[in-house]
């Protein structure tokens, strides 16, 4: 049996193998497009997405999220990892390497965002000009079927002549606020009519605003923070970071009590510098921050620091500030303030007794110092330090000054406000729009037979439940306006049919 060598011609859809190396169907750019566009305007991609989000915000709500920029310190990170480590256990690092401690800057909520504003664009640019189609070139005739199985119906028999009925129907319907296009036909006159037509564009807004909250979100993630235990001992002057180069040094703090010993109020005396220049000043309160910039400081909580003061051998100062005891123990028996010498690889944890809870190896007027050296898993030393008295640990000469006060505020900076404002704003009017100025279209026919003229009204707007009792008292006004010598209104499945002679 012989071969057939014959070439013949390529099947539609494939593509002339190369060689005899590649006979698959070809993908052009148009189908990958299309294919794409598809996927964003799918209801399902957009459910998927918004699902997605939704558990990525549980998660982080349920968790507990890292402090904003402790991510970009390695060593203070794996502190604040081991901090935790004895609420989930073996499942802290799991966690971690999921990025579910830092949920709304993880990769993965970020993506889902961009997803998700891209779905809702492509959704709204594919909805919006078949909106504008009906706003402004609505389908103004309709077959002789959809009278007579419409949801919402009628049929009324006049004695005037069409056109006669043509001008009182109209005008019943535009007493109503209807707009009314006239379209005759070979079989009688055509009547359009329509009630806010721009209702629809609700839907629009409501998405258009829906990418602006997410953007508005997208901002805050990316480029905004938000510091929930920012310390300032008062008498020093702390960094705001993450690029602002702002400072805030606290002047003095203040706070009151009630004769029950709960606070009533505290207040902290602040001053702002601005690449080491002083720009403003404000004593702030529980909801009366200072803000500057975009940047907003709020007065969170307070407690106590301690003074320190590091020499070196030569005498040389290492450290000479507050550090605040802001973190408690996992027994809440202790109080616990950090502070780190980074060019001698060491970091240093203050720790003293908790308000009401003695330790017989920490007295009033001490404190205990634990010194941790890069690298080294176990401390190199722990010593308890007496106020006032210099003491030799490993090298270093550390001296327990005073204690002082120490402000806690949360310092945020959340570019996003703005746009989340205006996008629940465009929501709130998308939403009324779509709910109370619903699109209410009627088709009107209006041909004569041989009792007279015959009117066949109909309407599709069967989950517009107001719109109901609306379209009756038409159908009324239409029969008295025309006095008609005979009715027979055939309603949708809740409305009687009636008749008069």
């Amino acid at each position: 049996m012989s071969q057939d060598t014959r070439t013949r011609p390529a099947e539609p859809g494939t593509r002339e193998s190369l060689d005899g190396l590649d006979g698959g169907p070809s993908v052009s750019g148009a189908d990958v497009l299309n294919r794409l566009w598809r996927f964003f305007i799918s209801m399902r991609t957009g459910l998927w997405l918004i699902l997605a989000m939704g558990l990525l915000s549980l998660a982080g709500t349920l968790l507990v999220q890292a402090p904003a920029g402790m991510s970009a310190d390695p060593a203070a990170y794996a502190s604040w990892l081991a901090s935790i480590h004895s609420r989930y256990g073996g499942w802290t690092p799991v966690l971690d390497r999921m990025g579910l401690f830092a949920v709304f800057t993880s990769i993965w909520f970020k993506a889902i965002m961009v997803l998700l504003t891209t779905s809702v664009l492509a959704c709204s640019v594919n909805r919006a000009p078949r909106l504008w189609k009906l706003a402004l070139h609505p389908r103004t005739r309709m077959g002789e079927t959809f009278f007579t199985h419409a949801p919402l119906r009628a049929r009324v028999l006049v004695p005037a002549d069409p056109d006669a009925t043509t001008v009182y129907v109209g005008e019943v319907l535009t007493a109503h606020r209807f707009r009314t296009i006239t379209d005759p036909d070979d079989q009688g006159i055509n009547l359009y009519a329509d009630r806010f037509r721009w209702g629809p564009f609700g839907t629009v807004v409501a998405h258009l605003s829906f990418v602006i909250i997410l953007v508005g979100f997208f901002l805050s993630a990316t480029t905004g923070f938000r510091d929930t235990n920012f310390v300032v001992p008062v008498g020093s002057t702390v960094q705001v970071g993450h690029g602002t180069g702002l400072a805030i040094k606290t002047m003095s703090f203040n706070d009151a009590y009630y004769p029950d010993g709960s606070p009533s109020d505290y207040a902290s005396d602040l001053i702002l510098y601005k690449n080491g220049v002083a720009v403003d000043r404000q004593t702030i309160r529980v909801n009366h921050p200072l803000k500057s910039g975009g940047v907003t400081f709020y007065q969170s909580f307070f407690g106590e620091a301690a003074a320190m003061k590091v020499t070196d051998a030569a005498g040389k100062t290492l450290y000479n500030d507050a550090v605040a005891l802001a973190w408690t123990s996992n027994d809440g028996t202790h109080s616990i303030g950090q502070f780190n010498m980074k060019p001698k690889g060491i970091a240093v944890y203050v720790v003293v007794p908790s308000s009401g809870k003695p330790d017989p190896k920490i007295k009033a007027g001490q404190i205990q110092l634990e010194v941790d050296q890069d690298g080294k898993k176990e401390p190199i030393a722990t010593q308890v330090v007496d106020q006032g008295k210099p003491a030799t640990i490993a090298g270093l000469t550390y001296t327990f000054q005073r204690t002082r006060q120490f402000t806690g505020l949360i310092v945020a900076h959340d570019p996003g406000v703005p746009f989340v404002w205006l996008g629940s704003a465009l929501l709130v009017i998308g939403l009324y729009l779509v709910f109370f100025f619903p699109h209410r279209r009627i088709w009107v026919r209006v041909r004569k037979t041989s009792g007279g003229t015959e009117v066949l009204c109909a309407s599709t707007m069967k989950r517009d439940v107001a719109f109901k009792p609306l379209f009756a008292q038409l159908m009324t006004e239409v029969e008295l306006a025309g006095a008609p010598s005979s009715t027979n209104r055939e309603a949708g499945p809740n409305e009687e049919g009636k008749s008069n002679a």
